[in-house]
């Protein structure tokens, strides 16, 4: 990357691999900060929610720090997120998980992986991701998945990307200047490090 280094925010509220996120984005050329602070997300320039586990633990946590409401107002204000797994799956309107109430950015529901697939559940490895649409931020490439539940019934203008995981299901989604990955760049090699530097690069 080249001028200054973007500062960027990744949401701390209790579930995921902060610090190896953080380190991704250093190794991608940014000064991450990890906050959990709902006027820190108010203010960032950049936003990054990433997450692993529950759905519904995540959104409990969520709306009790007064993360929900932040996150949701930011989004809106058209200044660039990026949402890693759990991080994608709450901007859906709802989960099957804990029976989650999202925060309905995109119309959508996350459903877990039918347990009738001769694939094992949870999905877990590397798989192609196949872009949807262009986008300054994603591109065609394998990535590391760790997930049992994925979204489904998502309209087509906010699939960015899909994966074939015993059906065709989306693995990016976004809008504007929000776009999320249910994948993680942070595990994903040199193709997750290409990703994280296009978003610190964005300029929607």
């Amino acid at each position: 990357m080249t001028g200054s280094a973007p500062d960027i925010l990744v949401v701390d509220y209790g579930m995921g691999n902060l610090r190896n996120v953080a380190r991704a984005l250093e190794r991608a050329g940014a000064r991450p900060r990890v906050s959990m602070d709902p006027g820190e997300v108010l203010r960032a320039g950049r936003l990054v929610v990433p997450g692993v586990g529950a759905l519904g633990d995540a959104m409990s946590s969520l709306e009790e720090r007064g993360l929900a409401a932040a996150i949701r107002e930011r989004i809106l204000d058209g200044r660039p997120y990026l949402g890693i797994c759990v991080g994608l799956q709450i901007l859906l309107e709802e989960g099957e998980e804990g029976r989650a109430r999202c925060l309905g950015l995109i119309p959508g529901k996350v459903a877990r992986f039918p347990e009738s697939s001769s694939l094992p559940v949870p999905h877990m490895g590397w798989n192609a991701v196949k872009a949807s649409q262009q986008h300054p931020v994603l591109r065609d490439g394998f990535f590391y998945f760790v997930h049992g539940y994925r979204p489904c019934w998502v309209p087509d203008e906010c699939v960015l990307a899909s994966t074939d995981y015993g059906e065709v299901f989306p693995s990016a989604l976004g809008f504007d200047a929000c776009v999320a990955v249910q994948f993680h760049p942070e595990k994903s090699q040199r193709g997750g490090l290409a990703l994280l530097e296009r978003f610190c690069g964005w300029s929607p």
